[in-house]
């Protein structure tokens, strides 16, 4: 089945759905984006795209506009709260390059989102922006996308990219509501002028105590610091997903960490905070010809930044065997096989991440010698630890390291 003059609506204009939509306009289809926000692009975030999600950027020819925009670290250490001491350190840079064929790369989310979005105009994709969609219906003649204003939409397949809260998941999916982890976070960005420890804007960090974990990394050449502050709670009781918070809120729930991580909490000037939620896996992601990609059909804790490279991989893949299926239900269904189980392999490793982050005073101490010993002795094994990741390839359908 080829895909040349297919109608094809996309719901949710993120990092999934543009790319998706990408990817479909460039073998000819002819989509359509709709996307309730009335413009692209989020407050103070930053993404991480590991090798793997490189390889769909550069096979949607956007290689060299994304690498103008992207941050390439040197590393990602993990690092003690107390001492600031490096337990763990995985090189990417050169590294990265030599070992997978792809840098690791950091970017701010809106330069991601302009990125995509510029290619998936230039493929001839339509974006409706403020276009809220209240339903998705089948009819004799096929699908109908059904705005809140404005005339209906035809489509013969419909893409749901509409992220956890995703409304075509709780209408056509058996879609769980989802259940709050019992961690939420704090986001933003810092002026990396201001940071009195200038290391934080080259690498990626990750210092970790009981209950409670700080990610930073670099952005925008260096000049910002993005970070996400993790904490346990029992509850999470607000009614939006991501709510101003006072920065004197974060500084109290971190008040006994010292080193380079107090100084850039001290250089908070703005933050949000939500709770990180997730769902049961879903027993389907496909019905006939309506599908679901990224966090609508498994929402990645963040705990390997592996959210957005994910969703990547699930639209190169959605694209590609739409391409070739006979019809487009057997290609949905293809899609679905393939992306199914990777997907649940990263949910459970990123959870499970989350957990050894998060190691009592006497575990973690007996963890943290350990990881130092092997790091001192085999630094490739931990970097051999990430090449079922990393060196992932669904463009060509293969692996390497």
């Amino acid at each position: 089945m080829a895909l040349a003059g297919r109608e094809i609506a996309v719901i949710g204009a993120g990092i999934g759905g543009l790319a998706a939509a990408t990817a479909l306009a460039q073998r000819r289809a002819r989509v359509t984006v709709f996307e309730r926000a009335p413009a692209l692009g989020e407050v103070g975030a930053g993404l991480q795209v590991a090798p793997n999600g490189v390889a769909v950027l550069e096979a949607l020819g956007m290689r060299d506009a994304a690498e103008a925009r992207a941050g390439l670290p040197r590393g990602i250490e993990l690092r003690d709260h107390r001492s600031d001491r490096i337990v763990a350190r995985v090189p990417l840079g050169p590294t990265s390059v030599a070992r997978y064929g792809r840098p690791y790369w950091h970017f701010h989310r809106a330069d991601l989102l302009a990125l995509l979005a510029e290619a998936a105009r230039e493929a001839g994709v339509e974006l409706r922006l403020g276009t809220a969609i209240t339903q998705v219906a089948e009819t004799a003649q096929g699908l109908r996308v059904v705005p809140e204003a404005g005339p209906e939409h035809a489509a013969e397949i419909v893409v749901g990219a509409d992220g956890i809260r995703s409304r075509l998941r709780a209408d056509w999916l058996e879609g769980q509501s989802p259940r709050f982890t019992g961690h939420v976070a704090w986001r933003g960005l810092v002026d990396a002028a201001r940071l009195g420890a200038p290391g934080l804007a080259e690498v990626a960090r990750v210092t970790v105590g009981p209950r409670r974990h700080l990610v930073t990394y670099p952005l925008r050449g260096g000049r910002q610091v993005n970070f996400v502050a993790v904490e346990e709670r029992a509850s999470w009781t607000a009614e939006g997903w991501m709510e101003a918070d006072d920065p004197a809120n974060l500084r109290r729930a971190f008040a006994d960490w010292g080193g380079p991580a107090a100084d850039l909490l001290e250089g908070v000037e703005e933050t949000f905070l939500w709770g990180l939620f997730d769902h049961p896996p879903l027993p389907r992601w496909v019905t006939g010809r309506i599908a679901l990609l990224g966090d609508a059909c498994h929402p990645m804790l963040p705990y390997l930044a592996q959210g957005a490279t994910m969703a990547l991989e699930d639209a190169w893949v959605l694209a590609a065997e739409l391409d070739v299926a006979e019809t487009p239900e057997r290609g949905l269904l293809a899609y679905e096989a393939r992306r199914a189980p990777r997907a649940g392999r990263v949910q459970r490793a990123s959870a499970r991440n989350g957990r050894i982050f998060h190691l009592r005073p006497g575990m973690r101490d007996a963890a943290h010698l350990g990881l130092r010993a092997v790091s001192a002795a085999a630094p490739g094994l931990l970097t051999g630890r990430f090449d079922w990741l990393f060196g992932a390839d669904v463009v060509s359908d293969r692996a390497t390291g």
